[in-house]
């Protein structure tokens, strides 16, 4: 038997391999020892065995509310993902893997890997509406860079979209794949439309450098970005510095960054309600962004999600608020879940990156209904 996460956004300590029906296992906290809840591991073994994997720290991981009724995802060729058996009791996480083959990959929530995030890029660029803009160099010098899709015409609404500020919340990448996936169809009737009315600004991966290192929340300073837009920095958040620089040179008329939530089951929209300049325009956006939405995918839903705050009294340090305030524009957080949506539930996959991507596609029919109505 071994197991090793030394291989792109692996996380995962070895306490103890001696019995196959308890390995030992913890999570390695982000840099700053902050936040930590993401793993990602490969366990080799024996054909037919089954393997019991406790990770012992789970009870003191950043949201413990997350392990409830929480599955863990796993895959042989690292393209299907399924669930795995897991319960969590006594502040520790169990994983039972029954191996099929003689490796399996075990992780949080379906990794994207940074390869397939230049594969993305790659693809996308061959479009002949797309670009790809350096923007800058992230502290472990890895590119930040930004997919801009349309014609640059200057009378058209500016759409931007960010992604992974979070490196744990992968299905926020796979949501953008399917979106530009959709945007750049021909056949799409809707995407060309949106075109015809827009341009997009898309940064897929906010965090390379926290993806890579197999952490949740922070880069690779341990700073959390969603509290760096009232004042970033080159020295701790220079990925949130970039991103507002190019925003100040586009401007911005609908803003949308796509997150995932580790204890809420459930898709869901967080706007800025909160905001100093909150108005009817922008509340009227936003009911209509989000009835087209629930009509677009049933897997979002509106019921369940974060607490509104008050008139005045939301974190300016946060994106969607940040944004809304400097640009006066409709901005939205949408949550997904690491866990199953129990709207549909999925037993066998629960939340996927298929899901993420089909939401994707649904992202921009809710887009396309308020594109006229931006300004």
């Amino acid at each position: 038997m071994h197991i090793t996460a030394n291989f792109d956004a692996g996380n995962i300590d070895i306490i103890n391999v001696d019995n196959k029906k308890d390995i030992q296992l913890a999570i390695r906290p982000d840099v700053g020892d902050a936040f930590f809840q993401w793993f990602n591991f490969r366990l080799s073994g024996q054909i037919g065995e089954q393997y019991v994997l406790n990770i012992l720290n789970a009870g003191d991981a950043s949201y413990p509310k997350g392990w409830e009724d929480y599955q863990a995802v796993a895959s042989y060729d690292r393209q299907h993902w399924f669930r795995l058996p897991t319960s969590y009791k006594d502040g520790q996480l169990s994983i039972k893997a029954d191996l099929a083959c003689d490796t399996i990959q075990i992780a949080y929530f379906a990794p994207y890997s940074y390869e397939r995030h230049q594969d993305l890029l790659a693809a996308a660029q061959e479009h002949p509406l797309v670009t790809l803009e350096h923007l800058g160099e992230t502290l472990d010098k890895r590119d930040l860079t930004l997919v801009k899709i349309g014609d640059g015409n200057t009378n058209k609404r500016n759409i931007w979209i960010t992604a992974r500020q979070h490196p744990g919340e992968t299905m926020a990448e796979w949501l953008v794949e399917g979106l530009i996936d959709s945007l750049l169809d021909s056949d799409n009737a809707n995407s060309r439309l949106l075109l015809d009315k827009a341009n997009f600004y898309i940064v897929p991966n906010m965090n390379p450098d926290g993806s890579v290192r197999g952490h949740l929340r922070t880069n690779a300073a341990g700073t959390n970005l969603n509290r760096e837009w009232s004042n970033p920095s080159l020295e701790k958040s220079p990925e949130v510095f970039y991103v507002i620089k190019k925003m100040e040179e586009t401007g911005v008329d609908l803003f949308y960054d796509v997150h995932g939530d580790e204890a809420l089951p459930y898709v869901f929209l967080a706007g800025s309600q909160g905001t100093p300049s909150y108005n009817d325009r922008l509340a009227r956006l936003r009911d209509r962004f989000s009835e087209v939405l629930r009509l677009a995918s049933v897997d979002f839903q509106s019921e369940f999600g974060y607490d509104v705050d008050a008139p005045g009294k939301a974190n300016m340090t946060l994106a969607t608020n940040w944004v809304a305030e400097r640009f006066d524009c409709l901005a939205n957080t949408l949550e997904m879940p690491f866990k199953d949506n129990d709207n549909i539930p999925d037993s066998a996959m629960g939340w996927s990156p298929e899901r993420s991507a089909k939401l994707g596609e649904a992202s921009l029919i809710a887009m396309l209904a308020v594109v006229d109505d931006l300004r």
